[in-house]
């Protein structure tokens, strides 16, 4: 029996295609339906009776006119979360191999899903990404792409959104960067780590090879730590000898060439004592990462906000002469660093002082935008989340230019699109229109001032 912290995980479990509360066995999380986070896609259950609940059923999305499918979540601006999707295919479709597709973030692509090796293997499949909140909501869609069979759906089992202490990975820019997870592991230990071990909900996975592993003798807080790894993940290690290098294979497979994040986690783990140490030096690739690194008791972080890594990745670890103790390591993680810098603009000639007026003036383009298609009884599927971004998946009818990382919207054609209802007034804000074409449709209402659309060009209502 586990004792529950008195911190808890904060965010929102969302089961995808589930009409009730699923709860995770063992555990006090539940996960709640997802009507409510998305207007698009079908529901459906898979036939299996050995299935996690959370994995049991899922929303698919047939409906190949829409660019993306989007989930939105309610956020704090300016707080830090980790979002986790999860997928597990199960045949949904009749068909024997999962679709791939493309996962998409507030208006940045993400990354490709493609399950179809994990699923193969019996097993479901995640993806996680920290992020910093740019708004007050944040949107978590997939979209088809050049990879996805003209047969088959883009689906999606589940979304996490948990909120991460503002202290955990603040050596990264969150107003221009996202760190996407690719590996996080608590070496030496055999089974998986997560909550209630780690309050944070992080998924810690097991990692052992063929060096020793060794047990710890002390206790450690992981409020001593950087990013504050549980405390179970410095139960166990992989070591070396006295006076032997240790070398590990980690993160497996072969990395994308680019920058990464990595921090590494560390804890001696003898009894303390006065005339004992271990000390060692870290490489990463042959590339010296920190030079006679001290680990005692109380345990040490290192990390860098920027490692080039490219291909196969060896961990070095070598001891220094004096040292009484050979080196080991107990866990860590690794974060592909995503540029995220492109927001969508409503004004031209706007004077941005700061990022923090400038993000404040984004957010109210995507709130007119929102406010349209709020007052359209029957708008597009795909008008949720960025109007703009990613490119190829903006908005039906909504053609932007991007220039300097900033998104204008310079069109908006729905002719004959089907549609009803009224148009805002804050239409009028959308200065860098230069064609509106809403003619073929039945909007009622009077027609809003549009004063300020200098660049009109064209204009078609009727």
């Amino acid at each position: 029996m586990h004792a529950w912290p008195t911190l808890i995980y904060a965010g929102t479990l969302v089961s995808c295609g589930s009409s009730t509360k699923q709860s995770i066995p063992d555990t006090s999380l539940s996960y709640i339906p997802d009507d409510g986070f998305i207007n698009a896609g079908n529901k459906t259950t898979l036939e299996s009776n050995d299935l996690l609940p959370i994995l049991s059923t899922l929303r698919y999305f047939p409906q190949k006119s829409a660019r993306k499918y989007c989930y939105t979540f309610q956020v704090i601006r300016g707080g830090k979360y980790l979002v986790r999707t999860i997928y597990f295919y199960g045949g949904f479709d009749g068909g024997k191999q999962p679709p791939v597709f493309d996962q998409i973030i507030g208006g940045t692509k993400w990354s490709v899903v493609n399950t179809t090796e994990d699923y193969a293997n019996g097993m479901s499949s995640y993806y996680e990404i920290i992020i910093g909140a740019h708004a007050k909501t944040l949107s978590v869609c997939v979209a088809r792409s050049n990879q996805t069979a003209a047969n088959s759906s883009p689906f999606i089992s589940a979304i996490e959104v948990l909120s991460l202490e503002d202290s955990m990975y603040n050596s990264t820019d969150f107003r221009t960067e996202a760190l996407v997870a690719v590996a996080r592991s608590a070496f030496g230990n055999e089974d998986s780590i997560s909550f209630p071990d780690d309050p944070y909900y992080r998924l810690w996975q097991p990692f052992t090879d063929k060096n020793e592993v060794v047990s710890t003798q002390t206790s450690v807080s992981s409020s001593d730590f950087w990013n504050k790894p549980p405390e179970k993940a410095f139960s166990k290690a992989i070591a070396a000898g006295v006076g032997k290098k240790l070398e590990i294979q980690w993160p497996s497979g072969s990395l994308q060439s680019t920058r990464y994040y990595v921090s590494l986690y560390f804890q001696d783990n003898r009894a303390a004592s006065a005339n004992s140490w271990r000390v060692f030096s870290v490489a990463v690739n042959g590339k010296t990462f920190y030079n006679n690194l001290n680990v005692s008791t109380g345990g040490v972080t290192i990390y860098s906000a920027e490692w080039p890594l490219s291909g196969p990745t060896k961990i070095t670890l070598t001891p220094d002469a004096k040292s009484s103790a050979g080196p080991l390591i107990n866990a860590g993680e690794v974060y592909q660093i995503l540029p995220f810098g492109t927001r969508t603009l409503a004004k031209d000639g706007f004077f941005f002082f700061n990022l923090i007026n400038m993000n404040a003036f984004l957010d109210f383009l995507v709130a007119v935008m929102e406010e349209l298609a709020r007052n359209l009884d029957n708008p597009p599927l795909d008008w949720v989340g960025d109007p703009c971004l990613p490119q190829e998946n903006s908005w039906t009818g909504v053609s932007c230019s991007i220039k300097d990382t900033v998104a204008r919207i310079i069109s908006l054609d729905l002719t004959n699109a089907g549609i009803s209802g009224t148009l805002p007034l804050t239409i009028d804000n959308l200065s860098a229109l230069h064609h509106l074409w809403l003619g073929g449709n039945k909007f009622s209402g009077s027609i809003p001032e549009m004063n300020s659309l200098l660049k009109l060009e064209t204009l078609y209502v009727l």
